[in-house]
């Protein structure tokens, strides 16, 4: 009898989704799989806007916790979602290849983005990037996964709201009326979904190992050592997106103030085999331009925020 593995993931539409591509990838190799849906705490509470319930791991605790009591072997999950520091005994083990990384404007009606705007995004980073390009508009939180997303926008008096494009493409849902927001950086790893299982089980390991796809791994790794070394365990609008094209790994990232004010952006680019020194280099670049103070000021608030 073939020994199962058992996938853990969120129960929303997308995190499915993903679920099922992995397990179709693991039949594919000839494993036995199971999917079992797991609720996170950032799925429960759709109210609170997610910088005020400490959102680093608010999606993927659960399955942490899944993992380490054994319920599960692997965990699937938006690896934009996944704190940079991963719980002891749990590992990464891959990264699928990536989708599309960018962000997108959903609207019902064509904007004058001249007037004042409402836009609808829970993002720090969405909302700081957003507010730096047009500091006239109003931004507003959206909670929910992203079909709940797409109904609020129909109903609320919004203008628009941001999502993430590779969501929507998944699961079909992409509406005709968005634009590519080909100025605004992603969050680092946004269309990558990564595996994680426990340091121990050799056997889930060596089965979703074979699905990691190389350069998606460099990428996403260069990124979120950029968050890494930025963020310190604070929330912070920060933006990372990395490319590999001909063996060279370019690289560009920033990081903002609350209310878009102050940038500071860096671009970079290496041999890609530098994969693992890029992302650290490009972060102390944005410390020394002053990104040191601007992180002090963005803890106080979130630190007061959160009490």
């Amino acid at each position: 009898m073939k020994k199962i593995i058992r996938i853990g993931t969120r129960d929303s539409e997308l995190a499915l989704w993903q679920a099922k591509t992995v397990q179709q990838q693991l039949e594919n190799l000839n494993y036995a799989t199971e999917i079992v849906p797991i609720k996170s705490g950032g799925d429960l509470n759709l109210k609170t806007p997610l910088y005020e319930m400490g959102i680093v791991g608010i999606f993927t605790k659960a399955l942490d916790v899944a993992l380490l009591q054994q319920k599960i072997d692997i965990a699937v999950h938006s690896m934009k979602d996944v704190p940079t520091v991963l719980p002891k005994e749990i590992v990464q083990v891959a990264v699928l290849e990536r989708g599309p990384s960018r962000d997108i404007l959903v609207y019902n009606d064509p904007l004058d983005f001249q007037k004042k705007c409402t836009i609808a995004t829970s993002s720090l980073r969405r909302k700081a990037q957003w507010l730096h390009a047009y500091p006239h508009h109003n931004v507003v939180p959206l909670r929910g996964n992203v079909n709940t997303r797409l109904r609020k926008l129909k109903t609320e008096n919004w203008d628009g709201a941001i999502f993430a494009k590779a969501g929507l493409e998944r699961i079909d849902i992409l509406p005709e009326n968005y634009l590519e927001l080909d100025d605004m950086i992603p969050a680092p790893a946004q269309g990558a979904v990564v595996i994680s299982s426990l340091a121990q089980n050799d056997f889930a390991k060596n089965a979703a190992g074979q699905l990691s796809h190389k350069n998606t791994h460099r990428c996403t790794y260069a990124e979120r050592l950029f968050l890494r070394e930025l963020e310190g365990g604070c929330l912070a609008p920060i933006g990372a997106s990395a490319r590999i094209e001909n063996e060279q790994i370019y690289f560009k990232g920033n990081l903002l103030s609350l209310d878009g004010k102050q940038v500071l952006n860096v671009e970079k680019n290496a041999p890609a085999e530098y994969y693992k020194e890029i992302g650290k280099t490009a972060a102390e670049e944005i410390l020394n331009q002053g990104g040191l103070e601007i992180m002090k000021k963005i803890r106080k608030v979130t630190d007061r925020t959160k009490k």
